[in-house]
């Protein structure tokens, strides 16, 4: 009893539970279908106003079609219209320019006869003039022949008259640069004198002094030596006393000996220096072409106790042994 009692209730459940999913399906199945039905009539009302926009874009695509053929089919026609026109004024124009050609040609026959005439008349003239002509032509070809060696004899003339004209121009310009070169040449030759007379004056000047000034410390130096020489043997004096003696007369005689060869040196420089300017003046009387036989003396090269010196610059030049 107890079992049939819950399976009583439990199908009771049973039942109750499938007429609820029953009725929710059933509203579940109304909503959606309602949602199918709003979706529908939306897609629908989409689809009709696509459709109605995509004919009016038809529409107005052939409304510019036909209004684009009118206005092609407007020009060819205005344009086949002018053709015509000009065509026909063409015509009208070619028929004016016959029948003036006809006109012209009625005139030119009836000038053609009185042409023709007339040279009937002027044919024995014609025959003399053509007799006249051969003999002119005749005394013309000497004529020609003479006119052409009058014109080719006149253009050599030309020519050499050009020529003369080049020449004295060019004589009289080289006559100018003549008398400038001669007054360029006298100058610098008066220069160049003058200049060795002075150089040579100043250089045997110094020369001289610096030769007396060797000569006196030559002289000194002697006399000391012959001094101390002198001294030496009247002093008696140890070997000590004799040795620093000699070594302080050494060393004054380093000394001298140094201004000797400064002195030798410096007289060897400007006796190079007076060398090097005759062989300078010597270059430029021939650049210019005037013999050095000219100067009327003969320049001296000067010499260190009778030794030649270098071809080197001036303050290079070594001095003699």
């Amino acid at each position: 009893a107890v079992v049939s009692t819950q399976s009583g209730h439990y199908g009771r459940a049973i039942t109750a539970l499938r007429q609820d999913s029953e009725r929710h399906a059933k509203e579940l199945q109304a909503k959606y279908e309602k949602k199918m039905k709003v979706l529908r009539e939306e897609l629908e009302l989409r689809r009709k106003t696509e459709i109605h926009e995509i004919e009016e874009r038809k529409n107005g695509q052939i409304n510019t079609l036909m209004k684009n053929h009118e206005k092609a089919f407007s020009d060819i026609k205005n344009y086949y219209n002018d053709i015509t026109l000009n065509n026909l004024a063409l015509i009208n124009s070619l028929k004016e320019q016959v029948e003036e050609m006809k006109k012209k040609e009625e005139r030119n026959e009836k000038h053609m006869s009185e042409i023709q005439a007339e040279n009937k008349r002027l044919k024995e003239p014609l025959e003399k003039a053509k007799a006249e002509v051969t003999d002119l032509k005749k005394q013309l070809a000497n004529y020609q022949k003479d006119k052409q060696s009058l014109q080719s004899a006149k253009a050599r003339l030309k020519v050499q008259e050009q020529d003369l004209k080049a020449l004295q121009w060019e004589h009289e310009v080289l006559e100018q640069r003549f008398k400038q070169v001669q007054q360029e040449r006298d100058d610098l030759y008066n220069k160049f004198v003058s200049a060795i007379h002075e150089v040579q004056q100043k250089a045997g000047f110094k020369n001289l002094l610096l030769e007396k000034k060797l000569l006196a410390l030559a002289d000194v130096l002697e006399k000391k030596e012959a001094q101390l020489n002198e001294v030496l043997s009247a002093s008696n004096l140890d070997a000590t006393a004799l040795t620093v003696v000699t070594r302080k007369l050494e060393d004054v005689l380093d000394s001298k000996n140094s201004a000797i060869k400064d002195l030798q040196y410096e007289l060897a420089r400007v006796c190079k220096a007076h060398n090097d300017l005759m062989r300078t003046y010597e270059a430029k009387l021939n650049q210019f072409g005037i013999p050095t036989e000219e100067l009327g003396f003969r320049p001296l090269e000067s010499t260190v106790g009778g030794q030649p010196l270098g071809q080197g610059p001036a303050g290079l030049v070594a001095a003699p042994n």
